[in-house]
């Protein structure tokens, strides 16, 4: 018998909180000697405004800021090399700072990445897409301030991306890609639409799950320093973040949803994010998260609400939200205390102990705010259960994160159930 784990790590970046800190990183980076900034944004919040008061704020402080924001969203590996070019062509920069939502921040950490490393972004990839090697040089010092309250990018070391000539979503996950500072300022979320809040708050809802019900630390393997990575299962660290998150989304998500005015339920949900986000950027997620690789990755036609016109996509949070009911129901049985406890967080007035009492909870939830009924609704159907699974299997980095051993039919089984919720 091996023997098992018995050390866990936590990490997290600097954090500053709070309405109107994001006109303080000017301050933040002369103190770090930088000179040069990049910033990274996307058009859609560049036309907001925000990352022009952040700039104009920085140049306040004597610093020379350029601009980059051709973010696309959801990015691709075109996008990133588009994004790593650009700054290669106007560099060298002394930092980067990103303005957006996990869009942003996951094509900043490319930058930060590749500026400074030899090879490709194919190279650093998780195998088995890519080679999965780690970074030699150190990054450039990134700050991430979200625009949108879910992704948790600003707390974690994955950048997420979709590798067009596969068909598939994956990612870099490495120490070195965690933001040097994040800057959470609940005034940039502000003026998010309402099914922006609704899939940016699934992300935030299965980050907590997802890390809440994870396989337990100790519970691997015993690994040397150098084998150990950032997501090292469930922890009384993490546990304390994801909770917390979870008892914010309870009161302030729906009212976030549904009253754009409610400044206060707003920032709650910004605080859940971050919160969420130093959870699971410790612990990991699993299974909702790696079948929504692939329900993102092969989007046909489906164009959500209250996002900009233009190519189909299914948002990263409402892909991860549609199958968490299902998902949840199967690793009931793993750990089913966590499974009740984490119902009972989302809704106190919850009763029953069984294997559907987290499910019922998040369908209802997921109804009041404006969720597709399921995978049928953007666009999926059971022709395209083999498919889905296919594209999840490849997410085993995230699988082996579940709190038991998932197979291709398991994977079937949750893909199958997630067609139609109600």
């Amino acid at each position: 018998m091996h023997p098992t784990e018995t050390v866990f790590t936590y990490a997290s970046p600097d954090l500053k909180f709070g309405r109107g800190a994001a006109l303080e990183i000017g301050h933040d980076l002369t103190a770090w000697g930088v000179r040069r900034v990049l910033l990274v944004t996307d058009a859609g919040v560049a036309a907001a405004g925000h990352p022009a008061r952040v700039a104009e704020a920085m140049t306040s402080r004597g610093l020379d800021v350029t601009t980059y924001d051709g973010t696309h969203v959801e990015p691709t590996d075109e996008s990133l090399a588009e994004a790593v070019g650009f700054a290669s062509d106007e560099g060298p920069f002394d930092a980067v700072v990103a303005v957006g939502g996990g869009s942003s921040i996951d094509t900043a950490k490319a930058i930060c990445l590749l500026a400074t490393n030899p090879g490709e972004l194919m190279d650093y990839l998780n195998a088995p897409v890519g080679q999965g090697r780690a970074p030699s040089e150190p990054l450039l010092p990134l700050v991430a301030v979200p625009t949108t309250t879910g992704t948790g990018s600003e707390s974690t070391t994955i950048c997420v991306l979709d590798v067009l000539s596969l068909k598939v979503k994956t990612g870099i996950s490495h120490p070195a890609l965690r933001p040097r500072l994040a800057v959470v300022d609940p005034q940039l979320s502000a003026t998010q639409p309402a099914g922006v809040t609704a899939a940016a708050g699934m992300d935030i809802l299965c980050h907590a799950l997802e890390s809440y019900t994870a396989r337990w630390y100790a519970s691997y393997d015993a690994k040397q320093p150098e084998q150990r990575v950032p997501y090292c299962g469930a922890n009384p660290i993490a546990d304390l973040w994801s909770e917390r998150a979870m008892g914010l989304l309870a009161g302030a998500f729906r009212r976030a949803v549904n009253d754009g005015d409610d400044t206060a339920a707003r920032e709650e949900l910004a605080l859940a994010a971050t919160f969420a986000g130093l959870g699971f950027g410790n612990a990991g997620v699993h299974i909702p998260h790696a079948n929504a690789y692939p329900i993102a990755g092969r989007v046909r036609d489906y164009v959500p609400a209250d996002y900009p016109p233009g190519a189909p996509i299914v948002p990263h949070g409402m892909a991860v939200g549609l199958t968490a009911p299902a998902a949840f129901r199967f690793t009931f049985d793993a750990a089913p205390g966590r499974h009740v406890r984490a119902a009972h967080l989302l809704d106190p007035s919850v009763d029953g102990d069984g294997p559907g009492v987290l499910p019922d909870v998040l369908t209802r939830l997921m109804r009041d705010i404006g969720l597709p009924n399921g995978l049928a609704e953007v666009g999926y159907g059971h022709g395209d259960v083999d498919d889905l699974v296919e594209g999840a299997l490849k997410q085993q980095r995230l699988l082996d994160t579940a709190p038991k051993p998932v197979t291709g039919e398991d994977l079937a089984q949750v893909i199958s159930g997630s067609m139609e919720h109600w």
